[in-house]
């Protein structure tokens, strides 16, 4: 099992720069897939970017693609999402997720989840 904690969010404005931490513990952190989601107010909760358990293979959704980076660093048993050229769209609750099986884009396929933090992308 492993428990997740989101930070590194707030308020920025469009065209500015963050970066996510998913912070896990446990001791497998290194055999787990990682993925960052998020969710805007009134809207389901979307697919950002997924990493490998080795870091080897990354995915993105075309609405970040070229923007956004994800990272990982297994010494540290912590994630990362890089955002730059930041619009008011990527405004939203950030989740990272984890599961020891599944490298994929669908909401559903994770077993553990963060509680998020908030992203504020301002005009």
């Amino acid at each position: 099992q492993v428990q997740l904690v989101e930070s590194g969010g707030g308020l920025v404005q469009a065209g500015g720069s963050l970066r996510l931490s998913c912070a896990a513990s446990g001791r497998t952190f290194n055999s787990y897939n990682l993925g960052w989601f998020r969710q805007a107010p009134g809207k389901e909760r979307e697919f950002v970017a997924v990493i490998s358990w080795g870091g080897g293979s990354t995915r993105y959704s075309d609405s970040v693609k070229g923007r956004f980076t994800i990272s990982r660093d297994n010494a540290k048993n912590t994630a990362y999402l890089h955002m730059n050229s930041l619009e008011p769209e990527d405004t939203a609750v950030y989740y990272c997720a984890a599961d020891p099986t599944w490298f994929t884009t669908a909401t559903s396929k994770y077993s553990y989840w963060g509680q998020g933090t908030q992203v504020t992308v301002s005009s």
